[in-house]
């Protein structure tokens, strides 16, 4: 190790370095801790979790940015004590727009009492619901590794060939999944598109009872204390050396567990392009509707709105309703009057009573992923050098955890610096 000069409480010397403090970053912290590795993060902002935070406004919860964890994902179980996050779930199904109505698109596999009501629902057509169907029961028997490896095009193409109605994946699917990949063009990688499908047909979306920053927050309580530093931004990375505001560190190991952009910066890699994201926020002192689910509107500028307190109702004082208005690929400082307008032609006057609670604008809201892109591209980058974060894997919560872990483990690896290119 060379000689360093090191801020207040960070030695000048550690084993393993890790920048940044968002999900990718503490799973790989705390597999290395488990190790008895010692670590030493450094994060540039004032807390713990990256795009996974959530604040305390007027006593409303508001995650930044809005957000689900997809209770299938593998990485929750192997992460994180599931039953200490407190998660509630969204009803399955949703309320979709159609005209000036909301209208119900039921999961009658999971709740067989919405089978007629779905049936029956304006949205898309018969054919389009046997369709989705005969999706789920091929998504069901396929193994996830195989869906990253399958021939690629556009969501949009995808849907297309496979002879949804243009009505289906304008209502549905645009708002839906355009949501969940902040990109309602569709023009993401079908590859993901499969991916995500999956892991809604085989378990909830939820949220943490105290907001999606419980997700990091859990991460970070197993971590040693003085283990993480928050308010270090890092400018420069050599190997063997991480220059940070106020000192720097030497370290057998550099882990880059940044957002794509920065990593890209830092190492020098390829540019990583965003998905950017907005999220309106408003208190209501009574919701707009009652019930726990996704509402889809393929209209937009919100194209998904959700009523937080009806999932859990800890996201709102008593007597009050947070409602989240997400608008995926869109980064609208100014969206509140559009959205608000957008709201009221839903649910009337009410909404001009509704008060603004915050706007969250996100340049960076995942790693763009089109078709064909890489779903596993190495940590490793050689002379102990590493990366790792959604946009090494699948730009999801799932991509981040599952990125730290392989980048820990490919470390526990090599007890030495290594000095070629590992996986």
């Amino acid at each position: 190790m060379g000689v360093a000069t090191a801020g207040p409480d960070i030695p000048d010397a550690t084993e393993i370095a890790i920048i940044g403090a968002g999900l990718a970053g503490l799973a790989a912290a705390r597999i290395l801790t488990d190790a008895e590795r010692q670590v030493v993060v450094l994060e540039a902002s004032d807390g713990v979790g990256g795009r996974v935070r959530s604040d305390i406004v007027e006593g409303f919860t508001l995650d930044r940015g809005f957000q689900i964890l997809l209770g299938a994902y593998p990485e929750l179980d192997r992460q994180f004590d599931r039953a200490a996050l407190d998660l509630r779930p969204f009803a399955p199904g949703a309320l979709v727009r159609i005209g000036d109505r909301l209208r119900p698109l039921g999961d009658p596999l999971r709740q067989p009492r919405t089978l007629l009501s779905s049936a029956i629902s304006p949205v898309g057509t018969l054919v389009d619901k046997t369709r989705l169907l005969n999706d789920r029961i091929r998504l069901r028997r396929t193994d996830t590794r195989d869906l990253l490896r399958q021939p690629d095009t556009s969501t949009a193409e995808a849907l297309r060939q496979r002879g949804y109605s243009s009505a289906m994946i304008e209502q549905f699917f645009r708002p839906f999944v355009g949501g969940i990949q902040l990109d309602p063009t569709l023009q993401t990688s079908n590859r993901m598109f499969d991916v995500i499908l999956q892991q809604l047909f085989r378990g909830d979306a939820l949220i943490p009872a105290t907001g999606m920053g419980a997700l990091p927050a859990q991460l970070a309580a197993r971590l040693d204390k003085g283990t993480i530093h928050l308010n270090r931004p890092v400018h420069d990375i050599q190997p063997g050396q991480v220059h940070f505001e106020g000192g720097s560190l030497s370290a057998d190991h550099v882990i880059v567990a940044t957002d794509g952009p920065t990593a890209s910066r830092l190492l020098g890699l390829p540019p990583v392009e965003s998905n950017p994201a907005t999220c309106v926020w408003f208190a209501a002192d009574t919701p707009p509707h009652q019930q726990p689910l996704l509402v889809l509107d393929g209209a937009g500028p919100a194209h998904n709105i959700a009523v937080m307190s009806n999932v859990a109702p800890s996201y709102a004082p008593d007597g009050q309703a947070l409602i989240a208005a997400a608008c995926p690929g869109q980064f609208l400082p100014d969206a509140e009057p559009r959205v608000r307008d957008q709201l009221r032609s839903l649910w009337g006057p009410a909404v001009d009573h509704w008060r603004h609670l915050r706007t969250d604008t996100i340049a960076h809201g995942q790693p763009a992923q089109p078709p064909s892109f890489p779903p596993k591209q190495r940590t490793a980058l050689g002379e102990g050098l590493h990366v790792c974060g959604d946009h090494r894997d699948t730009a999801s919560i799932q991509g981040a955890l599952f990125s730290g872990r392989r980048c820990a483990e490919t470390i526990l690896a090599h007890p030495t610096r290594p000095s070629t290119n590992g996986s």
